[in-house]
């Protein structure tokens, strides 16, 4: 199995300028003025607005974000609109329900420039009680063990925070449009030979409900959606093998 780099975010270095925050969004007016605050200086937050009905939108652009509507739902939709709104170089994603530092990021970016790896991921490690239901984490795991099986990459979590070139991963032809679209995104690096690493990231408990992880059906149905995303066969080789 190929070797994936575990390890604790180390403390931060100054941010780099030409990268693009896409914070897909549904109903986050609560916790968007504490992530948009921590978007490193000289970085673009893209909120991509899902069908909010709180205000979302309008507090985004209060706040110096970049505002992008996708009108179909889901999770996957969210993301590939603001991966496809993006003009920097390097791309992140990060939850805007205030689990997640977008300030944690700045690593990440660091080793995609300095070349050491195609896309990083971050591995949560919750703080708190509630922070990581214990059915949403199982699910996790079965589905980080099943990647294993699939694409030999020693994984721990497909966590929401992560980065990577925009080229490159619009190269990925992502089409997963709901839950499964994080875990095709790394299902599809592997395939295409990508270093992959991850590193330890503090886990908060959200702001507001969960859309997704937060109760067994919802989980249960993220996990129907990535399980899909398992059973695409690896591409074929020119050579055939």
């Amino acid at each position: 199995m190929r070797a994936v780099t575990t390890s604790s975010s180390p403390s931060l270095p100054p941010p780099v300028a030409d990268v693009d925050v896409v914070l897909p969004c549904l109903d986050e007016a609560a916790a968007l003025p504490w992530v948009l605050g921590r978007i490193p200086a000289g970085w673009r937050a893209l909120v991509v607005d899902n069908g909010s009905t709180d205000g979302s939108a309008d507090i985004a652009r209060a706040h110096g974000a970049s505002v992008v509507h996708e009108a179909r739902r889901g999770f996957g939709a969210a993301c590939h609109a603001g991966l496809a709104a993006a003009t920097a170089g390097i791309v992140c994603f990060c939850d805007c329900d205030a689990s997640l530092d977008p300030g944690l990021l700045v690593p990440f970016v660091r080793e995609v420039l300095d070349g050491d790896a195609d896309l990083v991921l971050g591995r949560r490690r919750p703080q708190g009680r509630g922070a990581w239901p214990a059915h949403a984490r199982a699910g996790n795991l079965a589905l980080t063990r099943m990647l294993r099986r699939r694409t030999g990459l020693r994984l721990h979590d497909l966590g929401p925070l992560r980065a990577a070139r925009r080229e490159a991963l619009l190269g990925l032809s992502l089409d997963d449009r709901r839950s499964g679209y994080p875990l095709q995104m790394v299902v599809r690096a592997a395939d295409a030979g990508w270093r992959v690493t991850e590193h330890e990231v503090p886990y908060r408990p959200r702001v507001g409900s969960s859309k997704v992880t937060g109760t067994w059906r919802g989980t249960w149905q993220a996990v129907r959606d990535m399980s899909r995303v398992l059973h695409e066969p690896p591409p074929v080789r020119a050579d055939g093998a």
